[in-house]
């Protein structure tokens, strides 16, 4: 067994390995999945296999103490050499190769419930949610908000919150699953999204802004034009830049109901398919979004970012945000 331990730990860090070094996309839900699994195996086999094993021979041992000790009484000798607790000590010792997985069951398994239902961890990667989140902020997912989903598959089992025009939403890249890409929700199933001339409408309505200045974009180091904006009842900062506008047409596109878009130079506008979601970043002229690649279905949805947990250059982006 403790070559097969060795052999798996050395997997582990292999694949760890070559994520880190980039040579592969590592998805870590299904990572912490079969660490859980294996290490219940571990612990199982640990309860009701190796243990008992461990005080059987320890019981084993002080019986023969015991029978050894009686026999030389009968014979008259009452000062025995030897004591018998270091090798029942030893006997009883968890060896290192269940210490390092069935000892580690316990923290996996609440590592893996917390992951995978109630709170995930992220780092925001690139600008594209500027001002509202930097580079660098560590954030919060908030997993129930929008429903229960079982890990891995991501299969939703049990409704709660339903998404709302403005949330701040983390979800699977539709072009690459393997990868989470964070925007705030712009279009509901049915909406119609329009894109133009560097202004948002929705449904025919331009949506509402009001100039708050200039926004300091660290990064590029130069001001940026600065506006409150209100979908729906979330009212959040964005910056829109008229010398970075950005040209759309009438190259065509190949993502899923791309034929519910159109394309001009100006801008998109996109009737939002039944189970989907049209997804924009607050940095508007610097962010991939729905405009290039398309709509997020439903069950790529991993949950709702809601809090700053900590940035290590600013300490004052710590809290919640909209």
């Amino acid at each position: 067994m403790s070559t097969l331990t060795a052999a798996l730990y050395g997997a582990l860090i292999a694949y760890l390995g070559g994520w880190f070094l980039g040579f592969w996309t590592g998805n870590f839900s299904l990572l912490l999945f079969v660490l859980t699994v294996a290490t219940l195996a571990y612990w199982l086999a640990e309860r009701f296999r190796f243990k008992p094993a461990r005080e059987a021979a320890a019981a084993e041992l002080e019986r023969q103490d015991a029978v050894r000790r009686a026999e030389l009484a009968r014979m008259g000798i009452d000062k025995v050499d030897g004591d018998v607790a270091a090798a029942k000590e030893k006997l009883l010792m968890q060896p290192w190769w269940l210490d390092w997985t069935a000892g580690l069951f316990p923290v996996i398994l609440i590592v893996f419930l917390l992951r995978s239902f109630l709170f995930e961890p992220f780092k925001i990667p690139s600008g594209s949610m500027i001002p509202t989140l930097l580079v660098g902020d560590l954030i919060l997912v908030n997993k129930f908000h929008y429903g229960v989903r079982l890990p891995v598959i991501n299969t939703k089992i049990i409704d709660n919150n339903p998404v709302e025009r403005g949330d701040v939403m983390v979800f699977r890249y539709p072009v690459d699953t393997r990868q989470d890409y964070i925007k705030r929700v712009v279009g509901l199933p049915g909406d119609t999204v329009t894109w133009a001339n560097q202004k948002l409408s929705l449904n025919g309505q331009p949506v509402p802004l009001t100039a708050q200045g200039e926004f300091y974009e660290a990064d590029s180091r130069r001001y940026e034009p600065q506006f409150s904006e209100k979908l729906g009842k979330v009212e959040h900062r964005i910056l829109v830049d008229p010398r970075r506008q950005s040209w759309f047409g009438p190259d065509p596109k190949t993502f899923p109901f791309a034929d519910q878009c159109r394309y001009t130079p100006e801008g998109v506008t996109c009737k939002v398919p039944p189970g989907h979601y049209f997804m924009m970043g607050d940095n508007r002229d610097n962010s991939q979004d729905s405009r290039y690649w398309g709509f997020v279905p439903d069950e790529n949805i991993v949950g709702k970012a809601f809090f700053v947990w900590m940035n290590f250059g600013n300490l004052g982006r710590i809290g919640p945000f909209h």
